[in-house]
């Protein structure tokens, strides 16, 4: 029934603001995950354009390391992905947790 079927966008827009399709993906065989892969890969699994389970089989990844992702971009934006930068932004998302 077509009312089963989940309904995927062709594109989404990217985090520089470019249409992402399936085809202008990061290829599966990425090793070197820059920011802008990474933050590529998590804008269209936010859009709906892949799913999480389909992003960790085709990029080899373990759901706790792409939910890292995830969480790193909504707490710090694209500079969160950042390898050199994960725990000061880690830091200072707790600092701001104890606040509230």
């Amino acid at each position: 029934m077509i009312e089963n079927q989940k309904i995927r966008p062709a594109k989404v827009i990217g985090p520089l603001g470019e249409p992402l399709t399936l085809d202008t993906l990061p290829p599966a065989e990425t090793t070197r995950w820059v920011v802008r892969r990474k933050a590529e890969v998590v804008a269209a699994v936010n859009g709906g354009l892949i799913t999480v389970d389909d992003v960790c089989m085709r990029y080899n990844l373990s759901a706790e390391e792409f939910a890292g992702w995830q969480r790193a971009v909504d707490r710090s934006g694209m500079p969160g992905l950042r390898v050199t930068r994960i725990q000061h932004y880690k830091t200072l998302y707790e600092r701001q947790q104890r606040k509230y």
